[in-house]
């Protein structure tokens, strides 16, 4: 506490001084570099090199970008206040339109057919939650089953003469792929040194410069591109006042209905671009029936792992990406060193907790810690059957952990009729 002096008494009073807060880029950066260290000090001592090989880093930014992508769509419509449970529909409608699109006309035409289809399962959300000002949770499943419905109908109407099956498009053509060739060479030989710490880095920076697609550089470029329109343009600011408190908005002459239709296409937009990237990427499928596998849900979740935070939901997004892509890489093994990884993330959360004297948060983290690591040291490797569910767990387990810090917008959800209060 600082002092200083009253002028007229010449008496000394406390003086509060607000304690200056960690910008977000800057505790974004923190954690990436804790991060990195865990996972590359689990790999070391469990010896499992997949927790930071370049082809796990490669893998698992392919996989993050439909979470990504899912979760940026996720943002816009909810902070101007609309609950968009329908980014899994809107998804598969992308999924086919960027086969379909991409068979007739290219991958551009194809990564357009997806925002199209996309904005289009947006645009009958925002239709319904609006303007009929239908319950944003039941519209949102609706259009999950409608997603389901309607590209299984144009699958067998278009699809099943041309591949001869119902469920499969015939083969797309994919984007092609950009690496930084001399960095990517200099990062290959640290990789393969072998040198605690410094070829892990090295190997998590080559899987993110090599054989880069441009529709990853787009979806990550739209992370920095979404912050600045949201908070700080004009168009931004009305926009999320329509998600905190629609009524003082219209007072302002903001148009709360076409803000909201706005957001919601766009949502809708970048749900269908996501699921492009599943159909137009080197090493995915074509489009097959059911392919995005709750991916759109999980998006949601990031979004909300995120606090609603373009640099959070990116953060997510990367969490859930790599848990997914390191079961894809390493098998069973990697992902219960993943555990190990995870025990030491506990152990330095339990020390926080303790020099903060939380005393519950400390011994609750200490219990998840033991659970952990009595797993790993009683398995070699995880279950076969239980292992392509690697992100799903990790998701349940993330916003059980993150419930307690996060703030929605206020009129997130809530129905909204112009001149009521």
């Amino acid at each position: 506490m600082i002092t200083d002096v009253a002028p007229e008494s010449g008496s000394t009073m406390p003086v509060r001084r607000a304690r200056r807060r960690i910008p977000g880029w800057l505790r974004g950066v923190i954690w990436a570099v804790i991060a990195i260290a865990v996972i590359s000090t689990a790999s070391y001592s469990t010896g499992v090199t997949a927790l930071t090989s370049s082809n796990t880093a490669s893998t698992a930014l392919r996989l993050a970008l439909p979470i990504l992508l899912c979760a940026l769509g996720g943002l816009w419509a909810e902070r101007a206040g609309v609950v968009n449970i329908g980014l899994e529909g809107m998804m598969i409608l992308g999924t086919w339109g960027a086969a379909w699109g991409a068979y007739y006309g290219g991958v551009w035409a194809g990564l357009l057919a997806a925002l199209a289809f996309g904005a289009l399962g947006g645009l009958l959300h925002a239709v319904a939650t609006v303007t009929f000002n239908v319950n944003h949770i039941v519209s949102g499943v609706a259009i999950n089953l409608l997603g389901l419905g309607v590209t299984k109908y144009l699958a067998n109407l278009i699809f099943e003469p041309l591949s001869g099956n119902p469920r499969q498009s015939p083969v797309v053509p994919k984007f092609d792929t950009y690496s930084a060739a001399g960095l990517s060479d200099w990062l290959a030989d640290l990789e393969k040194e072998q040198r605690v710490g410094i070829s892990d880095v090295a190997g998590i920076l080559r899987g993110l410069v090599t054989e880069v697609s441009p529709l990853a550089m787009i979806a990550i470029l739209l992370v920095p591109v979404s912050y600045w329109i949201l908070w700080r343009t004009r168009f931004g600011l009305r926009l999320r006042s329509c998600g905190e408190n629609p009524t003082a908005a219209e007072s302002l002459g903001v148009n709360v209905y076409r803000h909201k239709y706005v957001a919601v296409l766009i949502s809708g937009a970048f749900a269908g671009m996501g699921g492009a990237s599943l159909v137009l990427l080197k090493g995915g499928a074509d489009y097959l029936e059911n392919q995005t596998n709750s991916r759109g849900y999980i998006g949601l979740a990031a979004m909300i792992f995120g606090n609603w935070r373009p640099g959070g939901l990116l953060g997510g997004a990367a969490l859930f990406g790599y848990s997914d892509g390191l079961q894809l890489a390493g098998g069973g093994e990697a992902v219960l060193a993943l555990f190990y990884g995870a025990v030491i993330l506990l152990a330095i959360i339990v020390v926080v907790q303790l020099l903060r004297r939380q005393w519950i948060a400390a011994a609750l983290g200490a219990v998840g810690a033991g659970v952990l690591y009595s797993i790993y040291w009683a398995n070699d490797t995880l279950p076969s059957d239980l292992i392509p569910y690697t992100a799903h767990f990790v998701t349940l387990i993330v916003l059980a952990a993150a419930s307690q810090r996060l703030r929605p917008p206020r009129a997130d959800g809530k129905p909204y009729r112009r001149g009521e209060d």
